[in-house]
């Protein structure tokens, strides 16, 4: 391990001292390349050598949020205060074992909060069971990055060993098309002003023994994001940043903090303080929408909605309702801002909008 430990260092020392601009994009693109190919050697070969155990958590719910932070940082004060789950609370680091679920009921949704084990420097590595807890964390719909008011600068290590653990936070994919093929080289097509050179992404395209392909790359791009999309194992999650224990300093250092780590919210979990405001901003993240359901002949329930994400079509409602609705599904006729007209006609593959009445026809 301390050949892999030792190239990485000397790569990141490389990158970080090499001044960027577009001289310099091509090499430190190699660089980047390289970097990304050991640390997952480095990542396998720590797979193969250490503990096999990990987490088994059982989605419920509408949606998934994982609480990550520190030890001791307040992440079950925080499940208790959000859910009423009487997990074990201590004064003192590792007090969480395993993975503890509790459920948030607002608005009519069901959302599973997740309790795992504080990380420490090193987790994405498999210290302190972190591979296990962001193994967990590529499984939830969305995260909040738990930090004290008193050690702002752990929210640079959790986002280093998030990133390491192939997560990327408040992203999405860029839009890259890679298509390999037999022959004829490298074909490079933007549809947008360039970002890189040309010869940067051959260049980083041949790191990973890619010399045949056609790429299409449909937005501005940096070299991090190329390697993303050639490696194409990232988890894109939504995720808040909250400041726990507010309470516990002046209103000018817990403002400074606020600006420092750029936090959605500061929160008390122990005094109960911001909870509220926290729940709407977890609802907000998770993107989600309200349908409602009516049965032919009946009124519609308009009282509680159904509980989906924005975009989702009628295809994903009956996959939520029933497993076996899909094969027994006619048509549909929907009320409301997706409709053209009030009761018209639909099939599986309409996306719904917030606030539509939904009448499913059956066989």
């Amino acid at each position: 391990m301390a050949d892999y430990n030792d190239k990485i260092k000397e790569l990141e020392d490389l990158i970080k001292n090499s001044k960027y601009n577009k001289k310099t994009q091509h090499a430190i693109g190699l660089y980047k390349a390289q970097l990304a190919k050991l640390k997952e050697k480095q990542t396998a070969r720590s797979k193969s050598s250490g503990p096999k155990e990990g987490y088994t958590v059982r989605r419920t719910g509408d949606g998934t949020v994982l609480l990550l932070g520190f030890p001791s940082v307040g992440k079950s004060t925080l499940l208790n205060a959000l859910t009423n789950q009487e997990s074990e609370v201590g004064a003192y680091a590792f007090t969480t074992l395993s993975v503890i679920p509790g459920l948030l009921e607002y608005k009519y949704a069901k959302i599973q909060i997740l309790d795992v084990p504080g990380i420490v420097k090193g987790a994405a590595s498999g210290r302190g069971r972190g591979r296990e807890v962001l193994s967990v964390m590529r499984n939830a719909d969305m995260a909040i990055i738990l930090l004290d008011v008193n050690d702002p600068e752990h929210r640079t290590i959790i986002l280093e060993e998030v990133r390491d653990a192939h997560i990327r936070l408040n992203q999405k994919r860029p839009d890259v098309k890679i298509v390999k093929t037999a022959k004829d080289g490298l074909k490079i097509a933007w549809t947008v002003k360039k970002s890189l050179t040309n010869e940067t992404v051959k260049a980083v395209l041949k790191e990973f023994k890619i010399n045949n392909a056609d790429v299409v790359i449909r937005e501005k791009i940096t070299v991090d994001q190329l390697i993303d999309c050639i490696e194409d194992n990232k988890k894109y999650l939504p995720a808040i940043t909250v400041i726990n224990k507010m309470d516990m300093v002046t209103e000018e250092k817990l403002e400074k903090v606020i600006n420092e780590t750029k936090a959605n919210l500061a929160v008390s979990a122990k005094g109960k303080k911001g909870i509220e405001e926290l729940k709407e901003l977890i609802f907000e993240g998770l993107n989600f929408m309200s349908i409602y359901m009516k049965e032919p002949t009946k009124e519609a329930d308009m009282d509680e909605p159904l509980i989906i994400e924005k975009n989702s079509t009628i295809r994903d409602v009956c996959s939520k309702l029933h497993k076996d609705m899909i094969k027994l599904f006619k048509f549909a006729r929907v009320w409301g801002p997706s409709a053209k007209f009030p009761g018209q006609k639909l099939m599986l593959n309409h996306k719904l909008k917030d606030g539509d009445v939904l009448e499913v026809h059956l066989f």
